[in-house]
């Protein structure tokens, strides 16, 4: 009987001796030499160097540290566009393609250790409460003014949960103000302006490709029909890209039937190809797009298939040729992986993917590459890295690899840079002259009802220009105001700058674009006929 019991329970007891003993020897394989005999999963070489760096080395090293620089020399091996995100900088990246954050709904800088508030977004939680040229001196319990304050700190300050509130004591014309702000969901708009630009000629103009892009588009395109517009500028000029889906769409407003708009492929991404499925808002007017060598991503695969079926002009210059396709994957410690997953082609088939095949540092020097080799000012000097040659329904030519090659060339205008008034933009000093400019003459430019008004009739005096140069003479900074160049240049600075205090980014272009060269040469396309009508 007991024989028979123990029959039963053998080949139980024989298996628990078996796992223990594999657990037992999988704790201390540490310490023993690893013949391959018993354990066949082998660690990978980089965890086995972490582990006797964890064990062995001289100093204690943050493993965290450590294992980041590892992911990214060998995501530096893959592609420029696969990337480590850490999760302070993958929140603002999310908040911006998501195109919202929760906040109080202003723009800042900080002058003499204080913060100005510089605009009041329309229809936010501050609009009606602060106004430009409000000084904080408190948010909470916390002094802002007077302590070093750096903008990332009042930006945590200043943002946070729906609902919740936002003590601030300001210095209003100096007078102390204390107001209570509830904070409420703030858009990172897309599109930078939307007017007519002529009296049939709707400009658009977007700066990214967010989760909110297609609904701004749609909404500004009616609005534009509504006023008459028969013929469109899209200007996607330093758009670098974002929502695959979002660039798709608005590709879907102007194509017709199902064209296809796109197609993705990958080792591990089977073909996924990206069609036209409903009647679009702009199937027929005259279309001109403008792009630059900052127009990348999801920017270029509507250019791509706008060009690819003969549905619009492109104007400017080659752009940036990224032509990969990035999915973001969520990591235990709060980071995120950019991962390139695919590659996306144009409807004739065209990759536009730059070559990388040199390294990161040969990649990104491509666009001062371009200035050296003179493609900036000339169309003869462009180099195209795929030699294959595709031809349009219409016998256009069009060229893969390296970023699209626009149908009419606009050179780079050298006139536009001067090292000076370069020196005074990037040191803030022409930002912050225009700001206090505008508090001082708020009620002179209160004449002024809109862009267009603003632009024919408002002109920099000489005064202006004076109190300029002595107010840069503040920040170390001689400028010139009697070399002629330059005080052309300065005077069209200050106006445009002027025009953004005023009415934002769409005041900006309105006031800028009259002189603008690309956007002059894509009104004379449109007006000379040289554009094609419709994508049928």
């Amino acid at each position: 009987m007991r024989n028979k019991k123990l029959q039963v329970w053998l080949p139980l007891i024989l298996s628990i001796c078996i796992v223990a003993g594999m657990f037992i020897g999988y704790r201390i394989k540490g310490n023993m030499p690893n013949t391959g005999i018993f354990f066949t999963n082998k660690p990978k070489p980089v965890q086995e160097v972490m582990d006797l760096i964890q064990r062995e080395y001289v100093d204690k090293e943050d493993e965290d540290s450590l294992g980041d620089i590892a992911i990214q020399s060998m995501l530096a091996k893959l592609d420029p566009h696969s990337v480590l995100l850490p999760q302070q900088e993958l929140q603002s990246i999310t908040e911006d393609l998501e195109g919202q954050f929760y906040g109080i709904g202003i723009e800042f800088n900080i002058f003499n250790d204080t913060i100005n508030v510089l605009n009041v977004l329309k229809n936010s939680p501050s609009d009606n409460i602060l106004e430009p040229g409000d000084k904080f001196l408190k948010v909470g319990d916390s002094a802002v003014a007077g302590v070093h304050i750096t903008s990332e700190r009042i930006r945590k300050l200043l943002r946070g949960a729906g609902g919740s509130k936002a003590n601030i004591l300001i210095l209003r014309h100096g007078n102390q103000k204390q107001v209570t702000i509830t904070r409420g969901m703030i858009p990172l708009y897309s599109l930078d302006a939307a007017y007519m630009i002529a009296d049939t000629v709707g400009y658009i103009r977007l700066n990214k490709f967010a989760e909110t892009t297609y609904d701004e588009f749609m909404t500004s395109t009616q609005e534009l029909k509504k006023k008459g517009m028969k013929s469109m500028i899209l200007d996607l000029r330093d758009n670098g890209g974002g929502i695959l889906t979002e660039a798709t769409n608005i590709a879907d407003e102007f194509l017709s039937d199902d064209k296809l708009i796109t197609y993705t492929v990958g080792e591990h991404s089977p073909k996924k190809e990206y069609r036209c499925s409903k009647p679009g808002i702009f199937e027929t007017g005259k279309l001109v797009v403008l792009a630059n060598e900052g127009t990348a991503s999801a920017s270029e695969i509507l250019i791509g298939a706008l060009q690819d079926w003969d549905r619009a002009t492109v104007v400017g210059r080659r752009t940036f040729g990224k032509g990969l396709v990035q999915e973001q994957f969520q990591l235990s410690d709060g980071s995120g992986l950019r991962l390139t997953v695919a590659r996306y082609y144009t409807p004739l088939g065209r990759s536009i993917q730059k070559s990388y095949k040199n390294g990161v540092e040969a990649y990104n020097m491509d666009i001062m590459n371009r200035f050296h080799d003179g493609e900036m000012i000339s169309a003869d000097s462009i180099k195209h890295t795929n030699e294959k040659v595709f031809k349009t329904k219409s016998g256009k030519l069009v060229y893969g690899g390296g970023g699209i090659t626009p149908d009419v060339f606009v050179p780079y205008d050298t006139t536009s840079f001067d090292r000076a008034l370069a020196k005074v933009y990037l040191s803030g000093t022409l930002n912050n002259f225009v700001y206090l400019n505008f508090l001082d003459h708020e009620k002179e430019f209160d004449a002024y009802k809109t862009p267009k008004d603003f632009e024919e009739r408002y002109t920099v005096d000489e005064a202006t220009l004076n109190d300029f140069k002595n107010y840069a003479a503040k920040d170390s900074i001689d400028y010139n105001i009697e070399d002629i160049k330059g005080k052309k240049l300065l005077e069209k600075q200050i106006k445009s700058l002027t025009a953004r205090q005023i009415w934002r980014t769409e005041g900006l272009y309105e006031v800028s674009n009259p002189e603008d060269e690309t956007v002059k040469k894509a009104l004379e396309v449109i007006t000379s006929g040289d554009v094609t009508l419709s994508g049928k």
